[in-house]
């Protein structure tokens, strides 16, 4: 499961993620970062069996955790399957099926938000 963890560095430059790794023992794929001098969002993939204990300890640890069960949000009626999505990600989340329609591989998807920007439709958004 993904976790979109928002941390505050005013306390100090606490490693919160490798805190989380020592303690529970649960290894974690950071996906996306964007850290500067005063915060970072960080998305996480984490097995779905350790989830909550990963969000438990990262909470105690300062952050915000968001549980995400969908990547990227796809309006269908708004899409025209014209492509412009697929060029842009760099994970590969979007294709064509045999027939020309759209597909996504959501789990592929890491909430960069450059297929938004892309999309002439607004067919794609990030979840809320």
């Amino acid at each position: 499961m993904k976790l979109l963890v928002n941390f505050s560095r005013g306390k100090g430059r606490k490693p919160i993620i490798a805190q989380v790794v020592r303690d529970t023992g649960v290894l974690i794929n950071v996906e996306r970062a964007v850290i500067d001098s005063s915060e970072g969002e960080a998305l996480i993939d984490v097995p779905d069996d350790q989830c909550q204990l990963v969000r438990n300890s990262m909470t105690s640890l300062g952050a915000r955790v968001r549980m995400l069960e969908h990547g990227i949000h796809f309006n269908e009626q708004e899409c025209v399957d014209c492509g412009a999505c697929i060029s842009i990600c760099p994970n590969e989340v979007f294709s064509f099926t045999p027939d020309w329609k759209l597909a996504l591989a959501e789990e592929r998807c890491v909430l960069c938000g450059k297929c938004i920007e892309a999309c002439p439709h607004q067919a794609l958004m990030l979840p809320l």
